[in-house]
């Protein structure tokens, strides 16, 4: 780990402040990256919040919301951003087949469109960078203008937190050995 995580009494009162927001959500405690985040509180307040949207409040159910997650995970090897999310896919009913397919990187077969249309699109945005005509079209097709949306904020927003945990090197807990490589 290259940072110290700051436990709440070594918090200054805008650290402090975002920390209590954080636990008093719907999480119940803080996401791991967010005590990065604590470095600049005004952000750590707002992305958090993003992503209490993003978690819970989209017009998908866990199941399907994983899906890009994971994918993300996947594209930035983040070792710990898959560790959690795994679990939170599985919890949510994802099939163990179509995670351990975005695990080895290969092509899941999916019986949901709607689920195929996610992780399409979460390719296609991690891999090349946008949306051809022919997957928007479907997209907006299948899944709405919002679902979108909310499906391009979830890669945004896990790209990020991606990237601050592999920058500053979060350990798995207890133990746990990474399923990437």
């Amino acid at each position: 780990m290259r940072l110290k995580l700051l436990s709440p009494s070594e918090m200054n009162a805008a650290q402090k402040e975002t920390y209590d927001e954080s636990i008093a959500g719907k999480r119940g405690a803080p996401p791991a990256p967010m005590m990065a985040w604590l470095n600049s509180p005004e952000m750590a307040r707002h992305a958090t919040r993003l992503g209490e949207v993003l978690r819970f409040d989209t017009i998908f159910p866990p199941k399907l919301s994983e899906i890009a997650i994971l994918v993300t995970a996947r594209h930035w090897t983040a070792h710990y951003e898959w560790y959690a999310h795994k679990r939170l896919a599985l919890k949510g009913g994802l099939d163990p087949k179509i995670i351990e397919d975005i695990r080895v990187r290969r092509t899941p077969t999916f019986d949901d469109p709607k689920a195929r249309v996610i992780y399409d699109v979460a390719r296609a945005l991690h891999e090349g960078h946008g949306l051809p005509k022919a997957l928007y079209d479907e997209a907006i097709e299948v899944l709405s203008q919002r679902g979108l949306v909310e499906v391009i904020g979830l890669c945004g927003y896990y790209t990020m937190v991606s990237m601050t945990l592999n920058t500053f090197e979060f350990q798995l807990p207890g133990g746990e050995l990474s399923e990437l490589c």
